[in-house]
């Protein structure tokens, strides 16, 4: 049975609780009272390349519009977890499944490299992220709206090889954020960033997903990331979820305050003495 960790002092413990209370806390609300984002399910998942069974069974529920971290050690199968999710690979056995149907333009990943178009400006590069759409007669508009909520509105015509690392990752997140995705996967895109750059965009992810209201999920090899942006932290371990972590602390959270460093603690003792356990 999987476990779900709340904070309620500066000290962590580790409770059970009815996941469908604990889960509908969670879920995230636009201005209209409904999210935008899509909830997601999945039964008894699994993916193998050759002999090799990388994810062994995972169930899981999102509720629309949650913020969802996914911690493990390298190799553990979260990526692949993502990749599935957002349909860039194919499932060996299982469902996933969303709350509503879902177009191709609803669901979009932002990588750890910001794979920009080197030959393309700015402007144009967010454009690509509206796919078939980039013939409407509002493309223009639409992209430099996106580009204006991450803050970068007088670079659309800029060259991607002037600009620096984090904001050739804006960049990425204008070109995620332009369709006006329900789902957003992020893998590791914070990875490669400098740690007060990083800090900075961790901010601009939690602004836009609070704005917007779409349902994210994140893989971090970044603990202390992971408590401080989302609701829930999933531990993957030998390719199952070994724990569902609720990140029960209020937002605007303080950095570097007790109770997330509790709790990043405790989700880091569990990754290390897993690590210590015998290899197989």
């Amino acid at each position: 049975m999987q476990e779900a960790l709340r904070i309620l002092s500066s000290d962590a413990q580790l409770v059970r609780l009815p996941k469908i209370v604990e889960q509908a806390r969670q879920v995230r609300r636009g201005p209209d009272g409904r999210s935008r984002g899509l909830s997601l399910t999945i039964r008894n998942l699994r993916k193998s390349f050759g002999d090799n069974e990388v994810l062994r069974g995972i169930d899981l529920h999102i509720p629309a519009g949650q913020f969802v971290a996914i911690v493990g050690q390298s190799g553990c199968g979260k990526s692949t977890l993502l990749r599935l999710i957002a349909g860039l690979e194919t499932a060996t056995d299982g469902a996933i499944g969303f709350g509503e149907e879902a177009r191709a333009a609803d669901i979009r990943v932002m990588f750890q490299e910001p794979r920009l178009l080197p030959w393309a400006r700015v402007l144009d590069n967010v454009q690509v992220g509206l796919g078939r759409e980039r013939h409407s007669p509002n493309v223009r508009a639409r992209a430099e709206k996106a580009l204006g909520e991450v803050g970068l509105g007088d670079k659309r015509g800029r060259w991607p090889a002037t600009l620096s690392g984090g904001q050739k990752q804006r960049v990425a997140l204008a070109r995620a954020l332009v369709s006006n995705p329900r789902v957003l996967a992020f893998d590791e895109p914070l990875g490669a960033l400098d740690a007060l750059t990083r800090i900075s965009m961790q901010q601009l992810l939690e602004r836009v997903w609070h704005d917007q209201s779409f349902t994210a999920i994140l893989v971090t090899h970044d603990v202390a990331e992971a408590v401080a942006l989302a609701d829930r932290v999933l531990v993957i371990e030998d390719g199952q979820i070994a724990e569902d972590v609720a990140v029960d602390i209020p937002r605007p959270r303080r950095r570097g305050s007790a109770d997330l460093a509790a709790l990043e603690g405790s989700i880091l003792r569990h990754l290390l003495k897993s690590s210590d356990g015998p290899s197989t």
